[in-house]
């Protein structure tokens, strides 16, 4: 029996999940950033969110050991492959080593020289000028992503950091991210002038796309800023799918963490589109990524899809989830953690209130299950508060991170369950304007399937989306599904089988759950979906 090991770096963790090649999941561990738990390099409340890459390497180096010792003897010793999949865009500024400059020790506490993370937004403005250039350049380079370039990707946290960092600036040889430079550091080699770049990350993030001969050019990186000459000279022409290698692990870290010399390290991938690979992902099966935002994943024939670019999603690319297939990405820039607010909101001063740690803990527990209980129980009419999903801005359609949440029709009658209510209604709001983002631009949704953590442990949550997107939901049976989906990404890579179509035969997990629309609700949502729309536009325009 052969074994791939899927690594799957999320916000506050990364897990290591062992598979054998028949999709059993043999054993997994997941390892805490220390740091990041700390609250460390991060100021949320002007979106910076920032991560060393020391607790990268500790997170592999912990997660794999701890998943080989949990799997038993024999599995370690017949590992072939192994993939990484990470958020995205988090790039990270290198020397030409390709070593991240918050590892050297002049930038050791430097949040510049550190893993920018997706959700840092303190790219708003750069985002904005790249735009405004962009529409009006010969070519717009962000057709392909939409037509709206975000704060959270890649040039847009370039051209910040080395605006507002000289030393960073100067130091930067390169920008490498999240899920190229993991892969690399496995291989030994993170030079960042031949390390295979993701074509999933490079595609959806930093407008790379074959019509252009690769990225933006010269003239308009320096038209954008003069701060911006050479830098593409540093970064990259090409672009490698997932079901590639990147190289041979090196005996430095195939020692580290007791595996053979052999084992083939896969092109890595951001964790919402391997996700979508793990969640057996077909032509047209739109595939939510469901946890504290939503990555919604979507793959067509590039035949039949010819000459469509979708307006305000996150980006078109061939090959960014199944080699061969026009992968589409879209999402929401906050889902769980609209709740994770609204807990927060709620429990903040109790907790203030009590000493013992444990009590905190079973309150926390214990609120968003009974809330989800209460608000399942309220009755549905068209005249229920409506809110908007907008918390950490809003990602698609249409990109505008400058967007805030918003309630309103609430009175002195209003409890916390029906706030509750209204923003479990307003995410699924938000997942139905994508929805009919994609279809309005002639891109059809036969089914839709749904992983995540949201999507595994809140049937409230589900039963909701179902019924405003007035369509059937099928849940994944594997919990761990962006693992999933690199391991069998690292099954390809490494020779296991020829296609990601053999690989998802073979070690699929299948469904254990699936929602139905509730005819009853469906016409009381569609009145109440529209006026989320007409409340969105008051809120952005005004009118």
């Amino acid at each position: 029996m052969k074994y791939t090991i899927g690594l799957d770096y999320g916000t506050d963790s990364v897990r290591a999940l062992i598979v054998d090649q028949n999709g059993k999941e043999v054993s997994s561990h997941v390892h805490y950033y220390q740091r990041w738990k700390e609250g460390k390099y991060c100021k949320p409340a002007e979106s910076q969110f920032r991560q060393h890459p020391l607790d990268y390497i500790e997170g592999l180096e912990n997660s794999v050991i701890q998943a080989l010792k949990n799997a038993g003897e024999g599995v370690g010793e017949n590992v072939v492959g192994i993939s990484v999949d990470t958020t995205g865009s988090t790039p990270v500024a290198v020397d030409k080593t390709g070593t991240p400059l918050s590892l050297l020790p002049e930038f050791s506490e430097n949040p510049n020289g550190m893993f920018i993370l997706w959700k840092d937004h303190t790219a708003n403005k750069e985002a904005e000028e790249i735009n405004t250039l962009a529409h009006s350049w010969k070519i717009d380079y962000t057709k392909y992503v939409g037509g709206i370039y975000s704060s959270e990707w890649y040039w847009a946290k370039i051209l910040r950091t080395i605006r507002v960092d000289e030393k960073v600036r100067e130091a930067a040889y390169s920008w490498v991210e999240h899920c190229d430079w993991v892969s690399a550091l496995l291989t030994g080699n993170t030079d960042p002038k031949t390390l295979k770049r993701s074509r999933c990350a490079a595609g959806h993030k930093a407008m790379w796309h074959e019509e252009f001969g690769g990225l933006p050019p010269e003239d308009f990186l320096v038209a954008l800023d003069p701060l911006l000459a050479g830098i593409r000279d540093r970064l990259f022409s090409d672009t490698y799918t997932s079901d590639e290698a990147m190289g041979i692990i090196s005996k430095e870290w195939a020692q580290k963490l007791g595996l053979p010399e052999n084992v083939t390290i896969g092109v890595g991938a951001f964790d919402a589109h391997m996700g979508g690979v793990g969640a057996e992902i077909e032509a047209y099966s739109l595939v939510r990524v469901m946890g504290t935002s939503t990555c919604d994943m979507l793959i067509a024939p590039n035949e039949e899809v010819s000459g469509k670019l979708v307006k305000g999603i996150c980006g078109q690319v061939d090959g960014s989830i199944v080699p061969g297939m026009l992968g589409l990405e879209a999402g929401q820039s906050a889902f769980g953690d609209v709740y994770a607010w609204f807990q927060r909101l709620i429990l903040g001063p109790v907790n203030d209130l009590i000493s013992d740690e444990s009590e905190k803990q079973k309150l926390a527990d214990k609120l968003i299950p009974h809330l989800s209980e209460k608000a399942a129980a309220l009755p549905l009419t068209e005249n229920d508060p409506i809110a908007l999903d907008w918390f950490n801005g809003r990602r698609t359609p249409d990109a505008n991170h400058t967007l805030k949440g918003a309630i309103k029709g609430l009175n002195l009658g209003s409890d916390a369950s029906l706030v509750f209510k209204t923003l479990v209604e307003a995410t699924a709001f938000g997942s139905k304007a994508i929805v009919d983002r994609f279809v309005s631009e002639g891109i059809p949704i036969k089914q839709v399937i749904a992983i995540g953590g949201v999507a595994k442990k809140s049937a409230f949550v589900m039963q909701t989306l179902s019924n405003v997107l007035n369509m059937p939901i099928k849940v994944v049976s594997s919990d761990q599904a962006c693992a999933l989906g690199a391991a069998m990404n690292a099954a390809v890579a490494s020779g296991l089988y020829s296609t990601i179509k053999e690989a998802q035969e073979a070690m699929g997990s299948g469904f254990d759950a699936e929602y139905f629309p509730e005819k009853e609700k469906v016409e009381i949502f569609k009145k109440l979906y529209n006026k989320y729309l007409e409340f969105g536009q008051f809120v952005e325009f005004g009118k």
